[in-house]
């Protein structure tokens, strides 16, 4: 459980007070990587530094039972005199790693960073790249419950970059993230649902497409549209020739026929006898 109690966050810019968020309560859903979003200037970063302990609330607090990351790659808090190998120990005591722990998290960031000899010079000797490959290995030598990751998801050239996006897959699947980020594509990829930063509040959106919409300044859902099948010509019909009308004569009647009178049959006539 992530809670925001009462929170009250505010800076002085130009002699004025400018107010991020006053009197903010919120409880974060469990169980789920979230979205932060908002426009520049929205509070979603000043957020993610207060629910990671680098950033202090005016009023309020912020309310956990869960261990929470610093945010991913941070290299803004090493001490520059001090050598990379020093810094990695001093973190990992504050975490509690003592003995072959601390060893193998030290031996861990060393490897991961690549960075050679320079591990074990002053860090304000460092390219900016350099203390971003040391600051990303230091992320991922801890198991957290929640990853905090402010747009830096990967850092360095294209092999660095590919084995510190593995890294990460493979503590994702272990832990959930809270995820600042301008690219929809990551938070599609890495996020169950957004959290928008607006106006001095929260609003939350368990559909991922709605609440970039709504970050996009579009809050209505588009309905697809349908597409109409078209529909298939109808043959024209032959007109019928009309019937010409059968004129039908009467037939006459049949005179029936007169039987015929049997002939009487004629009686022989007697022979004459000569005379003599």
């Amino acid at each position: 459980m992530i809670e925001l109690r009462n929170l009250t966050k505010s800076y002085v810019t130009k002699g004025k007070r400018r107010y991020v968020f006053r009197n903010l309560s919120y409880t974060f859903p469990d169980d789920v990587s979230i979205g932060l979003m908002g426009r520049n200037g929205a509070g979603k970063s000043t957020l993610m530094r207060l629910i990671g302990g680098i950033d202090t609330p005016d009023r309020g607090r912020v309310h956990t039972d869960k261990s929470i990351s610093w945010p991913v790659g941070l290299s803004g808090s090493f001490q520059g005199t001090l050598s990379a190998r020093d810094n990695v120990r001093f973190v990992c005591r504050i975490y509690g790693a003592k003995g072959d722990a601390l060893r193998e998290k030290v031996r861990f960031v060393e490897d991961f960073a690549e960075i050679g000899d320079y591990f074990d010079q002053p860090v304000k000797t460092y390219s900016s790249g350099m203390r971003s490959r040391v600051a990303f290995g230091l992320s991922m030598a801890f198991d957290f419950d929640y990853l905090l990751i402010d747009e830096v998801m990967a850092t360095g050239d294209a092999h660095f970059r590919a084995k510190s996006q593995q890294v990460l897959q493979e503590k994702c699947s272990r832990s959930k993230m809270i995820l600042v980020s301008h690219n929809m594509a990551d938070i599609r990829k890495h996020c169950n649902v957004v959290l928008l930063v607006q106006d001095g509040g929260v609003t939350l959106f368990e559909d991922i497409e709605a609440g970039i919409r709504a970050y996009q300044g579009d809050p209505k859902p588009v309905t697809p549209v349908t597409p109409v099948t078209p529909v298939t010509p109808v043959t024209p019909v032959t007109p019928v020739t009309p019937v010409t009308p059968v004129t039908v004569t009467p037939v006459t009647p049949v005179t029936p026929v007169t039987p015929v009178t049997p002939v009487t049959p004629v009686t022989p006539v007697t022979p004459v006898t000569p005379n003599n």
